[in-house]
């Protein structure tokens, strides 16, 4: 059974850093993506930036490209969304999401992940 679980997240002021990591298991030797989303309130849940355990490619939205970097440990099973020059803007609960294994994944399509975190949240003040 696909299990993921988050950490990090936190408050800091704009400009500041923070990492989020999400344990993943369940997947044993199979490949699949991992994708971070967020949701501010008020807003719909938008992705962020998704990661393909088979190859290390990624994707980004534009609104983070040059300040976040996603980035997996296949070893120990996990991700990594390190965000850096945040704003205040970036503020909203994130979510840590995965495919199915050996399923394709769009990094802007919720629906395409099945398997969710509890979701951490992340504050940043002006």
């Amino acid at each position: 059974q696909v299990r993921l679980v988050e950490s990090g997240g936190g408050s800091v002021q704009a400009g500041g850093s923070l990492r989020l990591s999400c344990a993943t298991s369940g997947y044993g030797y199979s490949t699949y993506w991992v994708a971070w989303f967020r949701q501010a309130p008020g807003k719909e849940r938008e992705g962020v930036a998704s990661i393909y355990s088979g190859t290390g490619s990624t994707d980004y939205a534009d609104s983070v490209k040059g300040r976040f970097t996603i980035s997996q440990d296949n070893a120990n099973n996990h991700v990594y969304l390190q965000m850096n020059n945040l704003k205040p803007e970036d503020t909203a609960m994130y979510y840590c999401a995965a495919s199915s294994p050996y399923s394709h994944a769009r990094w802007y399509k919720a629906s395409d992940f099945p398997y969710w975190g509890q979701g951490t949240q992340v504050t940043v003040s002006s």
